[in-house]
């Protein structure tokens, strides 16, 4: 399945979506070395990025629907907890647990390829048709092209 968005940072760690829909996401990545820390195992910001983008796209899925799929997710909060070490084939979840027309509360979860819980995150994240930046301008965002599938 392909991302709804184009989101550069995520194509460049190899990031995998394999299902939104319904308040939920999931998506996937083979670890290769670029994403291992110094203990050659899944750097921790390779399993943030992995449970932010579930989380997010569990939020964005409400609204697959929609327009354009309706408003973008900016991530308020995160907390994340890590049990044991990323190896292999990692799969992160991401459920939407409550939604109102300006937020999201979300949680997340990584299995390892052996199926065992590697890290466990809730977030909270507020839905925007824009994003403020630098001066007046403002940033729209940047949705996979009209005529490829999503």
């Amino acid at each position: 399945m392909k991302f709804p968005v184009h989101i550069p940072f995520v194509e460049q760690l190899g990031l995998d979506l394999h299902s939104m829909g319904h308040g939920q996401a999931e998506l996937r990545v083979d670890l290769k070395e670029g994403h291992l820390n110094s203990w050659e195992v899944a750097h921790g910001g390779v399993l943030m990025t992995m449970l932010d983008v579930a989380m997010a796209h569990a939020a964005r899925s409400i609204h697959m629907s929609a327009a354009g799929m309706g408003p973008g997710v900016v991530t308020i909060e995160m907390k994340t907890t890590f049990m044991r070490p990323g190896e292999g084939e990692l799969r992160a979840v991401g459920k939407l647990l409550h939604g109102t027309a300006t937020m999201a509360f979300c949680e997340g979860s990584i299995y390892g390829e052996d199926g065992k819980l590697c890290a466990h995150a809730t977030a909270t994240f507020k839905y925007l048709k824009a994003l403020p930046a630098r001066g007046r301008s403002v940033k729209s965002l940047q949705r996979a092209g009209a005529d490829e599938p999503v």
